[in-house]
């Protein structure tokens, strides 16, 4: 795999693992948890997109991103390791990430001096990456999780620039740099889950 924050994952679950079985306890289910996470991320886009004149606003971005990781692993962690897998479950998971990252993406169309066509294109493209992971079980490989640009970079990356605008150290130029190069990474992205999806589909067989 690509490097990734991802990689990363299997030591943020044992972190929240405690958490997780008090939840499973509370009786809360491994859907609820992605339906929340999706409703607050469109909740938190739709506040920064119409309130852009207030920069500090902004800081809630890189939190709520923190968050919404840690949820999206929660659900992960209900559904496999308490038996909550589902088929609607394994739809919301995914439908909802797309959903959630244009929600959290587009407030920045509205910042003086952005390209909204570089914003489009990497809500194109991180759409795009992500469906090509998905493929990967459809030719029996497993789901493709590669980086260099994957859910979790993204979220670093958006979160960083959330973080730079409430503090007054984005300016337009930059911002734009930092989206042409994100953009370029999620093109490594597509090929790499596309790529290593066909590898990994040839070694099963």
């Amino acid at each position: 795999m690509s490097l990734s924050i991802y990689q990363l994952k299997t030591r943020f679950q044992a972190l929240l693992r405690p958490s997780v079985t008090l939840l499973y306890k509370w009786g809360i289910t491994a859907n609820q948890v992605t339906l929340l996470a999706a409703l607050g991320s469109i909740c938190l886009g739709a506040l920064l997109f119409f309130n852009t004149y207030h920069p500090l606003i902004f800081l809630l971005l890189p939190i709520w991103m923190v968050l919404r990781m840690g949820l999206n692993a929660v659900d992960g962690m209900l559904a496999r390791e308490f038996g909550q897998a589902s088929y609607l479950g394994a739809y919301l998971n995914e439908l909802a990430d797309v959903v959630s990252d244009a929600a959290l993406y587009l407030p920045f169309a509205m910042l003086p001096g952005v390209h909204f066509e570089l914003l489009l294109a990497i809500i194109f493209m991180s759409v795009l990456s992500e469906y090509a992971g998905v493929l990967g079980p459809m030719i029996g490989a497993t789901r493709r999780y590669d980086g260099p640009m994957g859910k979790s970079d993204r979220a670093f990356v958006f979160g960083c620039l959330g973080l730079a605008y409430a503090l007054g150290l984005l300016s337009a130029n930059i911002l734009n740099l930092v989206m042409l190069i994100t953009l370029c990474l999620l093109f490594v992205t597509l090929i790499n889950r596309i790529r290593k999806g066909i590898d990994d589909a040839n070694t099963s067989l």
